[in-house]
């Protein structure tokens, strides 16, 4: 998954993807791939590093159930993007450290980028 060790996980440009990571990434993807998910991971990472938000907080920002949004932030989780704990009746979710500059890491070329026109 995203979680892996950048070391072992070269970028886009430095070599070809094997069939395991390159399942894994096509489950990041697609789990950030939804505009709710989308949204819900930009709200989430808007705390910084470190800071978590409360599923109270993240509902009102949508028009959607409360079911719909956990199973949105369910599968962020699975695509080890982030995490969570509950405490009490509410659940607290944060970005998994380092998850968004996996991805990065993994989508930024070496070469100068070609333009196109």
């Amino acid at each position: 998954m995203i979680g892996q060790d950048t070391a072992c996980c070269p970028g886009l440009s430095a070599a070809p993807l094997n069939e395991t990571r390159a399942a894994d990434l096509a489950k990041v993807f697609k789990a950030l791939g939804d505009p709710v998910r989308l949204r819900l991971m930009s709200l989430i990472a808007s705390r910084g590093e470190g800071g978590e938000v409360c599923v109270c907080e993240l509902t009102p920002a949508f028009d959607l159930s409360q079911p719909t949004i956990s199973h949105h932030l369910k599968l962020l989780r699975q695509a080890g993007l982030i995490d969570c704990e509950r405490r009490g009746t509410w659940v607290y979710y944060w970005v998994l450290p380092g998850a968004l500059d996996r991805l990065a890491a993994f989508l930024t070329t070496t070469g100068p980028a070609e333009v196109t026109g």
